[in-house]
């Protein structure tokens, strides 16, 4: 996409939201089955279910005694013990691999609910009882949209994601960073900030987000990760939410650029760098994540299969997205697409058709070195 012609929404004015409410679309056999396959299909101890059984609820607040959409869950008696030890050996098989020798120290010291978006998540606090350190995971429903869209981060970004499933349950580790609505507000103006380094990650992310169409990237669906360098800082910008994957008709709701929410974010990319080193950012990224779809190449060729055969979006959404996408690519190859999974499948082969190339080329140019 090209940032030195955005407009955004503050220009247009033309609605740039997704949908209100998201269905929640099940997760179908032969998802479960890669699931197993993939060791993401665990036995869990406590499911989603069993969490909605809270008997009140409070508020919680910001520092500022602003509302913050969670509420803190309170249980009867009966319920809770059961609960507390099953949520503590959830953490366990997050972290240690299900190995229970270190739980004993280990205690939930809250359980919070949300009631906004799509996923209404539980957030499970763990406190270790020595040195009052405390770590965060989520428990959710099992929506098949979502967990394409973990997978898919998992495979084809530069980061990793631990998440289980069972039956109807879906936990996901905590993805620690800044907010990026906190961060636009509290630290985009800020001294140490370098500027230019955080504009290329928000190129580089648009980018991701656009070529595995993942939607409804607005500054409170992303962290900001800084990690001092050297002599100065490297950014990391990661999604925190995955409904939205490959769901809408839209176009621009796949490109983070085009949110008001993110308008901090473009106008930095806008003011600090040119055409030419966006275009080379890029590049840069399009070209890591063609060697990710390499070396993972069966993987997602597996996970895309059964993606292009299960139902995750509408089908007035899906033709409005490949007509879109055909028309933005200059390209007839979305016309014949059957399924959301078959229009991400194309757009993947779309995007990163030159980089595809260049890889097949290398391969075969090593092969032949070889013999």
């Amino acid at each position: 996409m090209r940032f030195i012609d955005n407009q955004n929404d503050r220009e247009t004015k033309e609605g740039d939201k997704p949908s209100r409410k998201k269905p929640m679309y099940p997760v179908n056999s032969r998802l479960r089955n890669y699931l197993k396959e993939r060791g993401r299909e665990v036995k869990l101890p406590v499911s989603y279910h069993d969490l909605l059984k809270f008997t009140w609820s409070t508020p919680i607040l910001d520092k500022q005694g602003n509302h913050t959409h969670w509420e803190k869950t309170s249980y009867d008696s009966r319920e809770w013990d059961y609960i507390r030890e099953g949520l503590v050996k959830i953490y366990a098989i997050l972290k240690t691999e299900g190995d229970f020798s270190f739980i004993t120290h280990l205690d939930v010291a809250r359980i919070d609910y949300c009631s906004f978006g799509n996923s209404n998540p539980f957030r499970i606090r763990i406190v270790n009882k020595f040195n009052d350190n405390y770590d965060h995971y989520y428990i959710k429903i099992a929506d098949a949209s979502r967990i394409y869209g973990l997978e898919l981060e998992h495979i084809l970004s530069p980061n990793r994601i631990t998440f289980f499933t069972c039956d109807n349950t879906l936990v996901e580790e905590h993805i620690p960073g800044i907010p990026g609505d906190v961060f636009i507000h509290q630290m985009m103006e800020a001294p140490e900030t370098n500027k230019i380094r955080l504009a290329k990650e928000f190129v580089k992310f648009n980018e991701r987000c656009f070529v595995r169409l993942l939607g409804d990237m607005r500054s409170y669906n992303f962290v900001v990760g800084i990690t001092p360098d050297i002599e100065d800082y490297q950014y990391r910008i990661r999604s925190i939410d995955f409904d939205q994957q490959s769901y809408e008709g839209r176009k621009n709701l796949y490109l983070p650029q085009f949110f008001k929410e993110n308008y901090a974010f473009v106008q930095l990319a806008l003011t600090h760098l040119n055409k030419e080193s966006i275009e080379q950012y890029q590049a840069e990224e399009r070209t890591m994540i063609t060697f990710r779809l390499a070396s993972s190449r069966y993987r997602i060729k597996d996970l895309l299969d059964i993606m292009t055969h299960d139902k995750i979006s509408t089908p007035e959404k899906m033709n409005q997205l490949k007509k879109e996408l055909g028309e933005y690519m200059h390209s007839n190859a979305y016309e014949k697409c059957q399924s959301m999974g078959q229009v991400v499948k194309v757009h993947l082969k779309q995007t990163l058709r030159k980089n595809l190339l260049l890889v097949q080329k290398n391969l075969g140019k090593s092969k032949r070195k070889s013999r």
